[in-house]
């Protein structure tokens, strides 16, 4: 028999192979889905593409333009929406300390939505950039007021969070729909405000790259951001300014919802359902499932936009249309899962 100084020693500060091997196996088949729906991307659409024409040296290739001028931009597109959508809408849950709450329910997408067709309706000319900007400021006005309401309400239980954001969203749409009634604008607006890639081409997307930007930006703040989500009570006593980290928070969604809607319109519950599927299998530790949330945005829209494709091909279902009927078979899935859990 070992005697208790001679018992071999474990270091627990050293994780397990099989811990590390499956972590490691998450990941590559996470990287390998991926891949897969992003050149299925590539590879469905009306003209036939072949994949040599990716080394094609022939500026006159009528393929090869297709696949770099509309394709590629496309698929890029698709990642950058989705996984900026899926990362605001963490943010939003960790600074509003609800889990059915993001960008699309709490107003910021309907602010966006107004800045962006005042700018149409009395600054048309102003570059995209100009507009984007415009979008933004609206976009963190309501998504403050949001804040503001809901810093008020004393009984703040996990239905009437939600339900205040949608109250809030739904004033806000009303009047940006009165406000294109009055200019005979209701048409564009629901053509611009649905989300739609199919007009993406080069030239046409580049301003994603700014909300992917924000986004890693939200990434390297992870930490501050879950500690955030704990109270202001905890985070003070921490040493950290909350209102502070609340404000950028803010910011981050405003920008990253200005720049998708200015560009593809609105792509609803990708930042509700998302964050609340990584979360039931990674936790709430934003810096744990930071990247999972945005991998799994960009998978998620890309998917529904291979399925618009596909459904009435040659011809297009817009990808917010399509995400709206899986999200909201998603999130009833998910809520009868909490109600199993808690019964």
């Amino acid at each position: 028999m070992l005697s208790a100084s001679k018992a071999p020693r474990t270091h627990p500060s050293s994780p397990p192979a099989s811990g590390w091997a499956g972590g490691s196996a998450k990941v590559i088949a996470a990287a390998v889905a991926l891949l897969a729906l992003a050149m299925a991307s590539l590879a469905v659409g009306v003209s036939d593409v072949s994949w040599n024409t990716l080394w094609s040296r022939s500026e006159d290739d009528l393929v090869a333009q297709v696949l770099m001028y509309s394709r590629v931009p496309r698929t890029l597109a698709l990642v950058l929406a989705g996984s900026a959508m899926a990362v605001a809408g963490l943010l939003m849950q960790m600074l509003a300390r609800n889990h059915f709450v993001e960008p699309s329910t709490v107003g910021t997408v309907e602010s966006a939505t107004l800045g962006m067709l005042v700018c149409i309706l009395w600054a048309p000319d102003w570059p995209v950039m100009a507009k984007m900007g415009v979008a933004a400021l609206f976009a963190l006005a309501g998504t403050g007021l949001f804040i503001g309401a809901l810093s008020r309400i004393r009984l703040r239980t996990a239905w009437i969070v939600p339900l205040v954001g949608l109250i809030l969203a739904g004033v806000i749409e009303a009047g940006t729909t009165f406000l294109a009634y009055q200019h005979d604008m209701i048409q564009s607006l629901r053509a611009w405000s649905n989300g739609d890639f199919s007009a993406v081409v080069e030239g046409r997307y580049e301003m994603l790259y700014l909300s992917l930007a924000v986004t890693v930006v939200a990434c390297l703040a992870a930490d501050r951001f879950t500690v955030a989500g704990l109270g202001e009570s905890f985070a003070t006593n921490l040493g950290l300014n909350y209102k502070a980290l609340v404000w950028q928070g803010l910011i981050v969604v405003a920008l990253v919802t200005a720049c998708i809607v200015v560009t593809v319109g609105s792509i609803p519950f990708v930042g509700l359902i998302v964050p609340n599927v990584v979360r039931l299998l990674v936790g709430d530790n934003v810096r744990r499932s930071v990247l999972w949330v945005a991998a799994a945005g960009a998978g998620l829209t890309l998917a529904c936009d291979l399925v618009g494709r596909l459904v009435i091909a040659p011809y297009e279902i817009p990808v917010g249309t399509v995400m709206g009927v899986v999200g909201s078979a998603l999130f009833l899935a998910i809520l009868l899962h909490q109600r199993k859990r808690e019964s």
